[in-house]
């Protein structure tokens, strides 16, 4: 069940850029999102964490694991594998994503291979930065899920505004999420009395709403 008095996945990604990428109506909304987090600290004790829900609001998964990463940096491409992982065994193949992370070089990269899967003239004109040193096989992880998914595409959200961050900060603190039943929970169907809600409408005569379109954020 949707979580009544936060904002959803869905809202967050609605309102947030995604970069190289236009925002329009009618081709932003999701079967499923994903947001995620890596947390960094010199001691050795930073995190990873995931929250994963419906277009609807219903929420699929919550991961919280501590993890060693070199920086900062690699523990956001480390996030972002686990995230798609744990998505990748739950939804099916035809699933349209949307990511939301705080890392405008990740989204940014993340968005450009969606760019090249569809047109491989992109790769050409406009390439991806080089993953951080020490994520190499982590972003080949993320680029093959990436084409394992119908359709992708990541926003760029403020820290502050990501459900994961908590997760990723104090792994030990949200441990218990790990251990919830994890649920595979495709949305509702488009509705022809109200297609503006739980999917994208067919009918162009009721566009579903869209808080950030017409403006392609690079």
């Amino acid at each position: 069940m949707a979580v009544h008095g936060r904002q959803s996945l869905r809202d967050l990604f609605d309102e947030s850029p995604t970069p190289h990428i236009a925002h329009p109506p009618r081709t932003h909304h999701r079967h499923f999102y994903v947001a995620t987090d890596g947390s960094y600290r010199s001691s050795g004790d930073g995190g990873l964490g995931v929250v994963i829900e419906t277009r609807d609001g219903d929420r699929v998964a919550r991961v919280a694991v501590p993890d060693a990463a070199p920086n900062n940096n690699v523990s956001e491409y480390r996030a972002l594998h686990l995230g798609l992982d744990v998505l990748a065994a739950r939804a099916p193949p035809n699933a349209r994503v949307g990511v939301l992370i705080d890392h405008d070089a990740l989204a940014a990269n993340v968005n450009t291979e969606v760019l090249a899967k569809a047109d491989p003239d992109w790769r050409r004109t406009r390439r991806s930065a080089s993953p951080p040193a020490g994520s190499e096989n982590h972003w080949r992880g993320i680029r093959a899920r990436i084409a394992g998914f119908a359709e992708l595409r990541a926003a760029r959200i403020d820290g502050r505004n990501n459900p994961a961050h908590p997760l990723a900060n104090a792994p030990d603190e949200y441990a218990h999420v790990n251990g919830q039943n994890d649920r595979c929970v495709m949305p509702e169907p488009p509705s022809t009395a109200n297609p503006g809600v739980g999917a994208e409408a067919d009918d162009p005569q009721f566009p579903p709403p869209s808080r950030f379109e017409g403006h392609a954020s690079d």
